[in-house]
């Protein structure tokens, strides 16, 4: 059966899937089998034995993991159900309603859309007397989502005299106590933004130890495809997990990177 799976795969293909031990960064440029690789190597691990609820694979897009996980499944059966896969954002997401109260959300939290962030951040304006023309809520949302994604709180944000400094110069100097303002309301109203689901995510295995040792035990194998799109947050998060075991493998495209390798 495993060398049914192995079918097709040229050498380089071939060392990739069969050395799932240990950390793996696996390059290759477009159109070159890299999912492919990813897919068979998971169901190889699993033709070996590997416990599938010890595995964690993260994509970027819905369809990437519903494609990963029918090819795993045709190779080998219905044992590729268990393993936690799918984007950073659902995954991560799953992860939070287990451990949402550890960091003062509540199991049922709601994740605010888009148009709910901008309203959102629209009253907040219109209570501090802001110019909206100055203040315009999309903006304000962007600067929000960066920071979040750079693992910045909104007292680290204040605290940062560079951040403030851009902030001056764009005009929107009071933009942290929005941010701490914004922050401040969504754990009020018991919801999360799309960013909160990687921010709080760091912020819970960072501040509950037993939670990260729990997951770190049980994700002895964890696999990341288009690894070059990963920003910091997605980073620690992968950094975090995988350091008990140091079974990573990371697949991606460094032509394509949006961020240079980390």
């Amino acid at each position: 059966m495993k060398e049914d799976i192995l079918q097709g795969l040229n050498p380089a293909q071939r060392e990739a899937v069969v050395n799932y031990n240990g950390p793996s960064l696996i390059i290759a440029g477009a159109g070159s089998g890299k999912t492919r690789v990813l897919t068979t190597r998971i169901a190889y691990m699993l033709a070996e034995g590997v416990d599938p609820r010890s595995i964690l694979a993260l994509t970027f897009t819905n369809k990437a993991a519903r494609e990963m996980r029918e090819r795993i499944e045709l190779l080998v059966g219905a044992k590729a159900r268990f393993i936690r896969m799918g984007t950073f954002h659902s995954v991560f997401a799953r992860l939070l309603r287990e451990n949402a109260e550890r960091i003062g959300f509540p199991q049922s939290y709601t994740i605010y859309e888009p148009n709910d962030v901008k309203n959102l951040i629209k009253s907040i304006i219109k209570e501090r007397n802001l110019p909206e023309e100055r203040y315009k809520p999309q903006a304000v949302a962007a600067r929000i989502s960066m920071a979040k994604n750079c693992l910045i709180t909104p007292g680290a944000y204040i605290a940062n005299g560079s951040l403030g400094a851009e902030d001056r110069e764009a005009k929107m100097p009071e933009l942290g106590e929005i941010y701490a303002d914004y922050c401040e309301r969504c754990k009020r109203n018991g919801a999360m933004d799309f960013d909160d689901l990687l921010l709080q995510t760091n912020i819970l295995l960072r501040d509950a130890p037993e939670v990260l040792e729990k997951y770190q035990t049980q994700f002895q194998y964890v696999l990341v495809d288009e690894y070059q799109d990963t920003n910091m947050a997605q980073y620690i998060i992968v950094r975090r997990l995988a350091l008990q075991h140091s079974n990573v493998c990371v697949v991606g495209d460094d032509a394509q990177s949006i961020y240079a390798f980390r």
